[in-house]
C-alpha cells in the first residue's frame, strides 16, 4: 500500500492504467487496492471517469533514509503501530537500538496522551514521534516535560502562527486550540540508570476530525499550506537535541524564563482539578522545578503535575 500511496501523494489524478504499470498489476487489482486504502487508512479518494483517481488532499509521507541522513541517528519509521512510545519501549526491552533513537509512524491505532487519553492519529496527516535517550542522573528528569515544551514551541514558531504558546504542563496551543502534546514515559530505575521516551504529537496537516473532544487546530489549518512532515521531524529532533544538551547541564532553570514568557495562561483565572476536587486561582507562573504557582484567595500555592488537569475558569 505504501508504494500506491506514494504515487497518489501529490494529490493529482492518476489513471488506473498508469498506476497499474507503475505497480506491475492489473487495473482491477489497482481498484481493489484503492478500496482497501480508503477503508483501512480512512483516506478520501475521488474517482472521475477519463481522469482516474486522486486523494482528496496531498500527503506528506515519511522517508526514513532522508531523516537518518539529516539527523545522524537511527530512525524507525513504521506504517501503523499501536503508539510510537509503545514501540520505543519494546525496542528498549529487546536492546534493538543504541540511544538516542527516534520512532515515527504514519498512523497510530492507540495513540496516547496524558492520563490515558486517546491521541487521534489519522494516517499520514500529523507527526507522531518518540525520542529515546539514556538518563544517568535523576535530576535531569525534573520538569523535563516543560523543557521539552520549549523545544516543541521553538520548532513551531517559525511557521508563523499567531497566538501560539504553552499551557502547563505539556500542551502547545494556538490561542485556545490544541496544536501539540507531550507524553514522557520512563523505564528502568530513576535512582540509577533509566531511559526516557519523549512522545510528541503535532497536528501538522489535519483539516477535519469529528472525534476529538476538545478545541484543536493544525499547522496547515492555521497557515493554509501543506506541511512537509519530514522537515518538521528534522526541525523538532534538532531542537530537542539542542535543548536537552543545555538541560542536562543546567536543568529547567535554564529554560524557566522562556517558558513563562510563552505561557498563554499567565495571569489567567483557572480551575485546577484532581479527581472530584478542584482549586480556583490565578496563574502566577511556574517554579524553577516546574510546579504551577497559583494565587488562591490571596495566598500563593504550588502544584506539581501527575493527575492534575488545568482549565480556564
Amino acid at each position: 500500500m505504501q508504494q500506491l500511496l506514494r504515487l497518489l501523494a501529490d494529490g493529482r489524478f492518476h489513471s488506473g492504467e498508469e498506476l497499474g504499470r507503475a505497480l506491475g498489476i492489473s487495473r482491477s487489482a489497482v481498484w481493489k487496492r484503492l478500496r482497501t486504502v480508503s477503508q483501512q487508512q480512512f483516506l478520501k479518494l475521488h474517482s472521475v471517469p477519463g481522469k482516474g483517481y486522486r486523494l482528496e488532499q496531498p500527503l506528506s509521507l515519511l522517508r526514513r533514509e532522508a531523516l537518518e541522513d539529516q539527523l545522524g541517528i537511527c530512525c524507525h519509521v513504521e506504517e501503523c503501530v499501536d503508539s510510537t512510545n509503545a514501540v520505543a519501549l519494546r525496542h528498549l526491552a529487546a536492546l534493538r537500538s543504541d540511544t538516542p533513537f527516534v520512532v515515527l509512524a504514519e498512523h497510530q491505532s492507540e495513540g496516547r496522551g496524558r492520563r490515558g487519553r486517546v491521541w487521534i492519529s489519522p494516517y499520514a496527516q500529523n507527526l507522531y514521534l518518540s525520542y529515546v535517550l539514556r538518563v544517568e542522573n535523576a535530576q535531569y528528569l525534573q520538569a523535563l516535560s516543560l523543557a521539552v515544551g520549549v523545544a516543541v514551541l521553538r520548532t513551531l514558531e517559525p511557521y508563523g502562527m499567531h497566538g501560539i504558546g504553552l499551557k502547563w504542563p505539556n500542551d502547545i496551543l494556538v490561542n485556545s486550540s490544541k496544536l501539540a502534546g507531550i507524553l514522557l514515559e520512563l523505564t528502568g530505575d530513576p535512582a540509577d540508570v533509566c531511559h526516557v521516551v519523549i512522545g510528541i504529537g503535532i497536528n501538522a496537516n489535519l483539516m477535519e476530525a469529528s472525534n476529538i473532544n476538545q478545541a484543536w487546530t493544525s499547522i496547515q489549518r492555521e497557515t493554509l499550506r501543506l506541511i512537509d512532515r519530514n522537515e518538521l521531524a528534522v526541525r523538532l529532533v534538532k531542537n530537542l537535541e539542542r535543548l536537552l544538551g543545555v538541560h542536562i547541564e543546567h536543568g529547567f532553570p535554564a529554560h524557566h524564563a522562556e517558558w513563562e514568557e510563552k505561557h498563554l495562561w499567565q495571569g489567567r483565572d483557572v480551575r485546577l482539578m484532581s479527581g472530584a476536587s478542584e482549586v480556583l486561582g490565578r496563574v502566577i507562573g511556574v517554579t524553577p522545578d516546574g510546579a504551577l504557582r497559583l494565587d488562591v484567595d490571596g495566598s500563593e500555592q504550588t502544584f506539581s503535575g501527575g493527575e492534575l488537569t488545568l482549565r480556564l475558569q
